[in-house]
């Protein structure tokens, strides 16, 4: 089922050392209500029925229940909230997001204790209010999907991510290496880590959602590295997307991704899921070059 991703602010209460979206709240707030209607509208007329709504933190939109609400009303069959959860420890606030209509929740674990989740998410807290968020919300019996950016500062603590999760009850977890845009991007001197150092964790990781019986993906991670977990690739299950952000709108992501994101070496040709394999970020092998990227030839 095709899908719109709306970024409909860019506001935002946490200020990770990762952020792709930079300083993007510096000039650009809340998106106003009548520019959100007039996109679900025609993402809807151009078939997608599935809407998540992001930014930023989408929760600080000022109009955010009613947006959830109009999706609804339009006709969208799925509303997911892509959020860094912290709002979500208001119990109050998760029964309000849910009477809305919203169907998903995409919150954001990057570390297995305050220690970590709070250092790279520069904000004193979070974790413990991310955490609640979550148990909030399954008390109501909501799907819950997390991602968590693999940074150096994390990777070695993936299996105990998992625990905690798979500890929340959590349906879906994934591990998505880092993109360096904005905020990442300044810090790529030392928060990028090398591929062949994460996988043994990631592996661990996701062995521990699959021996719980949860649905567990990584996301720019290439086929070659990902040996006997092939079926964990998200690239492969992520549904076609139309993004709106600040100024801009991709009609289809998954090509722009392709096209623009992703980068293939000349190994890659020699790999029999060339075909289907992204590569990583284009920025990774700019930074350490292609030497761990191995092609599968048998």
């Amino acid at each position: 089922m095709e899908r719109v991703d709306i970024k409909i602010g860019f506001n935002c209460n946490n200020h990770c050392l990762f952020c792709v979206q930079g300083d993007k709240r510096n000039f650009c707030g809340a998106k106003p209500k009548k520019e959100i209607k007039g996109s679900l509208k025609e993402a809807f007329k151009k078939g997608k029925k599935e809407v998540i709504f992001t930014g930023g933190e989408p929760c600080l939109h000022p109009d955010f229940l009613e947006l959830i609400k109009i999706a609804r009303n339009i006709g969208f069959k799925q509303v997911q909230i892509q959020t860094n959860g912290r709002m979500f420890a208001y119990n109050d606030f998760c029964l309000k997001v849910v009477q809305a209509g919203a169907t998903q929740f995409s919150p954001a674990v990057h570390g297995p204790s305050a220690k970590i989740h709070d250092y790279l998410t520069g904000s004193r807290g979070s974790f413990e209010q991310t955490v609640q968020g979550i148990k909030n919300l399954k008390k109501l019996n909501q799907y819950i999907l997390t991602n968590t950016v693999i940074t150096t500062k994390n990777y070695k603590y993936l299996p105990q991510i998992a625990k905690l999760l798979v500890g929340l009850d959590v349906n879906q977890f994934q591990f998505a290496f880092i993109h360096l845009g904005g905020t990442a991007w300044e810090n790529r001197d030392w928060i990028v880590p090398r591929k062949s150092q994460v996988m043994s964790y990631v592996k661990r990781g996701l062995d521990i959602g699959l021996r719980a019986n949860k649905r567990v993906t990584t996301e720019a991670i290439p086929y070659c590295l990902m040996k006997g977990y092939e079926d964990c690739i998200a690239e492969t299950i992520i549904p076609k997307a139309t993004v709106y952000d600040a100024d801009f709108v991709v009609e289809d992501y998954s090509q722009y991704r392709k096209d623009k994101g992703k980068a293939k070496g000349l190994g890659c040709l020699k790999c029999k899921y060339n075909k289907i394999c992204e590569g990583p970020w284009k920025e990774y092998p700019e930074i350490f070059g292609w030497k761990e990227f191995k092609p599968v030839t048998k």
